[in-house]
């Protein structure tokens, strides 16, 4: 039975999904990794996808820009299509010096200024991780293709445009590999329903050096991220 925001029926979704923020970056996908492939929701043009990947039943699905977004679509999926596992394959904004452009980062933690899981707490921190078990998965499907990824904190925010003095020195200083604006609020809808998550992250562009990816290459390419993320789905259990 559809939700408010999915259109999608019973048994339609796999229970393993990846979800990108952007819902085209959802369709080059599917387009490019799955085979019989039939669209399931495209609600609000939120596009969602099932199909194979070898023998294993993937869906993918955009999640929206924002711990907001994502959490609605996150909690619709674990609670009413039986998902069991979701991957984010997300891009995000170095801050570490250890970091480059086009690096891939696995989130193991995502600390944000948002409240959404002290409120879930009644005003205590959350710790916002990945699921130990797909976060030792992405890293070792990561380094069998070649990739040496990056594992830590990111922080996830829910200002794109921060107004605050020095807050980039600040995570810089504590460690921050990156930013982006979802996986703490996938991470706490995840815990909240008893579930999994991760993250799988390509810098798209660095904060402190300013060298970018233009917006073509941010829906179209990240393969490498992409790849990680389906074997991931297809051996994670």
């Amino acid at each position: 039975m559809a939700t408010p925001h999915i259109s999608a029926e019973p048994g339609d979704f796999a229970e393993t999904v990846l979800m990108p923020g952007d819902p085209l970056r959802a369709k080059v996908i599917a387009d490019h990794y799955l085979e019989d492939v039939k669209t399931v929701t495209d609600t609000r043009n939120m596009l969602g996808f099932t199909g194979r990947y070898g023998d294993t039943p993937v869906s993918v699905m955009g999640s929206g820009m924002g711990i907001p977004s994502m959490s609605i679509y996150a909690f619709e999926l674990y609670t009413q299509y039986n998902v069991e596992k979701i991957i984010r394959v997300g891009t995000c904004g170095g801050i570490s010096p250890m970091v480059k452009v086009r690096d891939i980062i696995v989130a193991m933690g995502a600390s944000t200024d948002s409240s959404v899981n002290r409120t879930r707490l009644a005003g205590d921190d959350f710790a916002a991780i990945a699921d130990y078990g797909l976060l030792e998965t992405t890293v070792n499907a990561a380094r069998k293709a070649g990739i040496a990824p990056q594992v830590g904190n990111v922080f996830s925010s829910e200002l794109f445009y921060n107004p605050r003095a020095n807050f980039f020195d600040t995570l810089k200083a504590h460690g921050i590999l990156a930013v982006e604006m979802e996986a703490a609020g996938l991470y706490g809808v995840a815990a909240e329903t008893g579930k999994r998550a991760v993250s799988v992250l390509t810098v798209s562009d660095h904060v402190v050096s300013g060298t970018s990816t233009s917006a073509d290459e941010r829906q179209n390419s990240f393969h490498e991220m992409m790849q990680v993320a389906l074997e991931v789905a297809a051996n994670a259990h």
